[in-house]
């Protein structure tokens, strides 16, 4: 399973941002979950955004109103939305399937990440 993310890059505080997560080798519609993680200089990596596969969302305190993860299943593409950029959100994203494999064992796959660098 490979996951492949795009869309970091600069950005201006107030600014915005679209990160996008092409999966290969699975159907996403098929996965428990699509998520967001992020993980600053420094710090441990933490959940940003996670699309369910009953069509809910979840998102973290400092995100929610400002980002908006979507998935389109069509493409096996999963997306981060990113509005009103702080510097605070300075940091290296990546995508995670939370998934059951073939073999019937609850599976997580990440990405390689993507940077996203807000200034002020």
């Amino acid at each position: 399973v490979q996951l492949q993310a795009s869309g970091g890059g600069l950005a201006q505080a107030g600014g915005s941002l679209t990160l996008s997560c092409v999966v290969a080798s699975i159907d996403i519609s098929a996965t428990n979950s699509m998520s967001w993680y992020r993980q600053r200089l420094g710090k441990q990596r933490e959940m940003v955004a996670i699309s369910w596969s009953n069509g809910t969302a979840t998102y973290e305190d400092s995100v929610q109103g400002r980002f908006t993860i979507t998935r389109d299943n069509a493409k096996n593409t999963l997306y981060l939305r990113m509005n009103s950029l702080k510097p605070t959100d300075t940091a290296t994203y990546y995508c995670k399937t939370d998934r059951v494999n073939p073999f019937g064992f609850r599976t997580f796959d990440w990405g390689q990440g993507t940077q996203v660098t807000v200034s002020s």
